[in-house]
């Protein structure tokens, strides 16, 4: 276990293409498809140094969309702070060979600052600045430890341009 009590890899991640080995990168969310038991372990008050965390439990069913040049996540999650529901539309570019990934939740019904990225030997990244809490942060979203029945997914943000990190939000899908 880490210090956020989330059990550590286990070295058994399948990697995924990277972009050059990819016929172009359209296929990279491909191993997320289907439905999902997820577990989200999220910081209460980021960037405030707290370290407290709350746990949810919940489903996230992924559907392709356009031959798998994009998808949409759908996301419904409860625990001690209360009930989650959130959808994501994952973009691919064919000219930059990039994903956008876009979301929004059920509270303000607001689609956010889409990041942008991709995969590169089995780590997904993507990154935007966005407003939190009055000012602009950078903020990142990770996808690792893939392997045919699950997958992690980070969110971190930065005060500093991206030179420290603090991670708020963990997601593990489980088949």
């Amino acid at each position: 276990m880490d210090e956020e009590g989330v059990a550590a890899s286990t070295g058994d991640e399948m990697p995924l293409p990277s972009v050059s080995s990819a016929a172009d990168g359209t296929h990279d969310f491909d191993f997320n498809f289907g439905g999902w038991k997820t577990h989200i372990h999220r910081l209460q008050k980021p960037l405030t140094g707290s370290g407290t965390w709350t746990d949810y439990d919940g489903t996230s069913v992924v559907s392709k969309v356009w031959g798998g040049r994009a998808s949409l996540f759908e996301l419904e999650a409860s625990g001690p702070a209360g009930h989650l529901e959130g959808v994501g539309l994952r973009l691919f570019n064919a000219q930059s060979h990039q994903w956008s990934l876009n979301w929004a939740n059920s509270t303000d019904s607001v689609m956010t600052t889409p990041m942008v990225g991709r995969f590169v030997h089995g780590l997904g990244q993507f990154y935007d600045h966005e407003e939190f809490q009055g000012r602009i942060i950078m903020a990142r979203n990770s996808f690792s430890a893939i392997t045919p029945n699950s997958s992690r997914f980070e969110q971190a943000f930065s005060e500093d341009a991206g030179k420290t990190w603090e991670t708020n939000w963990i997601m593990t899908f489980n088949q």
